[in-house]
């Protein structure tokens, strides 16, 4: 029974047989020599199976504590694969607040074939249970949301996904394995874009979906060889190496994102800030609960909450660079209405606080005085 640091650097992953190298190799071959046809050392071809990604895939499995892990050439590849394990007619309920690309691949591509979405605020729970009926198949969960951080109580929508028969699915992008672990709270399967907190060094794009019934994993087994968004080996080695380090980057993106939260709070230019280790926001409770630690993502609006001043200030800083994505060891921050959120229609964002004037910030691991020094020549 590892420990988690322990398990990232160790769960999944053994020395190369042939030669002893303490790091996975980099099995760069599209293909294997069989003895006979059918008779071979456990692969064929790289599609369906690659040493390195199978590592990587063990490896992600331990850290959620969960059983089976796959892992795609893109968060989004992980997400178009589970829901192609519905048909049409059947419906999906969807947090309202949730990455723009999820909303967008939902929407404008999976409802054309027939799967239907609700986008349910999840807050409270039993919100949840409104929109259930009997063609419900899939619960999404984000917690913390993208952008304004909403925390969803996944053990009480676990409760509803089960009595209506649906998979319950968490996007834990935001929070990593270290911060939370669904699967121990009743998910069904769990998401990553491996491209933000688990690589953590802003040089790789990757997804991965990991669960524990049998059943599902093979079904996500057939859909990741027939469709093939696979990811390669070189990928898989470079989030390999991320995830070492995982635990201790974690702990720093979480005590930066707690100072640079209560700055924030405290700035007179400052109208509100979104972050769930902050005692009033909104269920700080279970964010306690069923968290570790509050992490590195926060959000943040000014006083007027005017698009033009949010401008000023993401084109003002020197140590946070404004880019999309997020979860790197260099801090980020973002315009979520004209960036990362773009693809949602404006009345939906509004509904869930993606107002014009709204920046997120992805806090990483430099010294956190230059962090709040960069932020506060910013906001003059």
């Amino acid at each position: 029974m590892m420990k988690f640091g322990t398990k990232a650097i160790h769960a999944g992953v053994f020395p190369d047989p042939s030669t002893g190298a303490i790091m996975t190799p980099i099995y760069q071959t599209s293909t294997y020599v069989q003895a006979a046809p059918g008779e071979h050392k456990g692969y064929e071809y790289s599609r369906t199976q690659n040493p390195t990604r199978h590592q990587l895939q063990n490896n992600i499995a331990a850290l959620e504590n969960a059983r089976h892990g796959f892992c795609f050439s893109s968060g989004m590849g992980a997400i178009d694969t589970l829901v192609k394990l519905l048909s049409p007619g059947d419906e999906v309920i969807a947090t309202n607040d949730l990455y723009g690309g999820t909303y967008r691949i939902f929407t404008k591509v999976f409802e054309k074939y027939g799967i239907r979405f609700h986008f349910a605020g999840m807050e409270d729970a039993s919100a949840v249970q409104s929109f259930v009926n009997e063609r419900t198949r899939m619960i999404w969960v984000e917690t913390p949301t993208n952008p304004t951080l909403k925390i969803n109580d996944i053990a009480a929508i676990s409760a509803i996904a089960k009595q209506c028969g649906a998979l319950l699915a968490v996007d834990n992008t935001f929070a990593s394995p270290y911060l939370q672990t669904p699967m121990d709270l009743g998910a069904d399967v769990v998401m990553h874009s491996l491209t933000k907190y688990m690589a953590g060094h802003s040089d790789v794009v990757m997804g991965a979906l990991v669960c524990n019934d049998d059943k599902l994993a093979e079904d996500i087994a057939f859909l990741q060889n027939s469709c093939g968004a696979v990811p390669g080996p070189q990928d898989c080695f470079l989030v390999l190496r991320g995830i070492k380090t995982l635990h201790l980057r974690m702990q720093r993106h979480s005590e930066n994102g707690a100072a640079v939260a209560r700055f924030l709070n405290e700035h007179p230019a400052v109208s509100k800030v979104y972050w769930p280790g902050l005692p009033d926001h909104p269920n700080h409770d279970v964010a306690r609960r069923q968290m570790r630690d509050f992490g590195g993502m926060l959000s943040f609006s000014l006083k007027g909450d005017r698009i033009e001043d949010a401008m000023r200030v993401l084109s003002a800083t020197k140590v946070f660079s404004l880019a999309e994505s997020l979860g790197g060891v260099e801090s980020l921050l973002g315009h979520p209405a004209s960036m990362t959120h773009a693809a949602i229609p404006r009345e939906e964002r509004l509904k869930s606080g993606v107002t014009d004037g709204l920046i997120r910030l992805s806090v990483g691991v430099e010294d956190v005085e230059d962090l709040i020094g960069d932020l506060e020549q910013a906001l003059i």
